[in-house]
């Protein structure tokens, strides 16, 4: 079965850095996009950033562009996200998902999910 599985997380201060992993199994992952979404306490979970099948389109949240980076490796079915300049409002758990289409930001376009990852900013 397809299994998403996301690690990196943790508790750093405001303007640190942190680098998010997603390794994919069970599926053929460069036939899926990619995306990273983050759900904080009381909030609805929030698009983050999205990668295309090959990497080569990007989309990002304006709350989060020029901070946060999208990358995959299809040569080792992993999908990451580099976030730089952390804030406090940054805090949420961080999910990794596909989608058989090339590029969405739209959480319900999305097929698989991974459990997430704690990501605490404090200031």
């Amino acid at each position: 079965q397809v299994q998403l599985v996301e690690s990196g997380g943790g508790l750093v201060q405001a303007g640190d850095s942190l680098r998010l992993s997603c390794a994919a199994s069970g599926l053929t992952f460069s036939n899926y996009g990619m995306g990273w979404f983050r759900q904080a306490p009381g909030k609805e979970r929030e698009s983050v950033g999205a990668i295309s099948w090959s990497g080569g389109t990007t989309f990002y949240a304006d709350s989060v562009k020029g901070r946060f980076t999208c990358s995959r490796d299809n040569a080792k079915n992993a999908v990451y996200l580099q976030m730089n300049g952390l804030k406090p409002e940054d805090t949420a758990v961080y999910y990794c998902a596909a989608t058989r289409r090339r590029l969405s930001r739209w959480e319900s376009e999305y097929d698989y999910w991974g459990q997430g990852t704690q990501v605490t900013v404090s200031s």
